[in-house]
């Protein structure tokens, strides 16, 4: 199975998948996590092409595509022996507007079975954000980050439209981590 999950800067969406993974191990449910931009990394460094991440974008947009391409590619190959649970952004907030996170051309490698979106209220993702000194975010307004949250969810059905993927959204409210990660569970049982 595949599992993408995606959510605004802020959001915790790591912290809510890595959390269900711990304890769905427990139960002996096996999920593998990949970081999609680390396995585009890889790829792109196996190349020759790049040396770190931040060379990634500077690439021609072609060379990119096919980078995205094939890194879809590679982990619709692993969920063929495990659970994967793909780590990656719905969309990416550019100074240009959004660009998907999830193209066509790896959405038809990848073939999701379900897209999680963790969202919560606009207010608690900035000041999760706020408080996060090891970033350097960009400051937006909860209108800011509520389009986000809106664009993700837009594109999240997009994707669905075209792989039959369902799409599932979980609330991380502060203060309320393992009902969001109970949910997360439930999902990837």
């Amino acid at each position: 199975m595949i599992v993408v999950v995606v959510g605004v800067p802020g959001v915790g969406s790591t912290t809510v998948t890595n959390k269900a993974v711990e304890k769905l191990k427990e139960e002996g449910i096996e999920y593998e996590i990949v970081n999609f931009g680390t396995v585009m990394l890889e790829i792109a460094k196996e190349r020759g092409l790049v040396e770190d991440r931040d060379q990634l974008r500077k690439l021609p947009p072609e060379t990119q595509k096919e980078i995205q391409k094939l890194a879809g590619k590679k982990i619709a190959e692993m969920g063929k022996e495990k659970n994967i649970i793909v780590d990656t952004h719905s969309t990416i907030k550019t100074p240009k507007g959004y660009l998907p996170g999830l193209p066509i051309w790896v959405l038809e490698e990848l073939k999701p079975d379900i897209i999680v979106l963790v969202e919560a209220d606009n207010s608690e993702i900035l000041m999760r954000r706020l408080k996060d000194e090891s970033r350097n975010r960009d400051l937006e307004s909860t209108e800011d980050i509520g389009e986000h949250i809106f664009m993700n969810r837009a594109a999240a059905m997009t994707y669905a439209v075209l792989t039959g993927a369902t799409v599932k959204i979980i609330k991380n409210r502060d203060n309320l981590l393992d009902k969001a990660v109970e949910e997360m569970i439930q999902v990837l049982k």
